[in-house]
């Protein structure tokens, strides 16, 4: 028997990333007893069974709300904060439309992207590759997070004060760049050393 991997995510809502308990009874029971869930740092459950079931179980589990995205060299789900200051306030209609722009794209080594609705981070956005964070009307967004190893550093200041119609933009042109000119396993801290952070810059419209 041939296995295979993918992430299941159930979104975030204001409150967090929360799992119903009809999505994860249907997860255990149909997935099969050989399977393995193992959760992730990336707010997902990676699921490893039976490649030749593989195409059923994911139309059931998107039948109950979850999101079925690859697992390994991608772009993962958008790493979000509790939206504890409101939907409005917090911005999660651009978290939501962002996460769907993001989420799932192949690049040379995994990519996690974070957002938080206001300077608090609680979802400790600067430890993230790419991260936006919203401040009051406008949102700044930082690039080069690491949170592994003793070399763990927080990401820097990309472009400060942008409107909330080119955040998407922006975050998406970042991976673009990275698919383009990012080497195979190299992580998105040593690809902005490399590159630089001016340079990226240039390439995005926003030296």
């Amino acid at each position: 028997m041939a296995y295979k991997k993918f992430a299941v995510s159930p979104g975030f809502e204001e409150g967090g990333s929360l799992f119903k308990p009809e999505q994860l009874a249907m997860l255990g029971s149909i997935v099969g007893a050989d399977a393995k869930i193992e959760l992730t740092t990336f707010k997902q459950l990676y699921i490893e069974m039976d490649e030749n079931r593989i195409e059923d179980v994911q139309v059931q589990l998107r039948l109950v709300g979850l999101d079925i995205q690859p697992a390994g060299f991608y772009t993962k789900n958008l790493n979000t904060c509790n939206f504890c200051r409101g939907a409005a306030d917090a911005g999660l209609d651009l978290a939501k439309r962002l996460d769907q722009a993001i989420a799932g794209k192949e690049v040379p080594s995994p990519l996690k992207i974070g957002y938080a609705g206001c300077a608090l981070g609680t979802s400790e956005p600067l430890l993230k590759d790419i991260s936006v964070v919203k401040m009051n009307k406008v949102y700044d967004v930082y690039v080069g997070g690491e949170a592994k190893g003793i070399k763990a550093r927080l990401g820097e200041l990309f472009v400060s004060g942008i409107p909330e119609e080119q955040v998407i933009s922006l975050v998406t042109r970042l991976i673009t760049v990275f698919q383009e000119q990012g080497k195979k396993k190299e992580k998105f801290s040593k690809f902005v050393e490399r590159i630089t952070k001016e340079e990226l810059q240039k390439v995005t419209g926003h030296g």
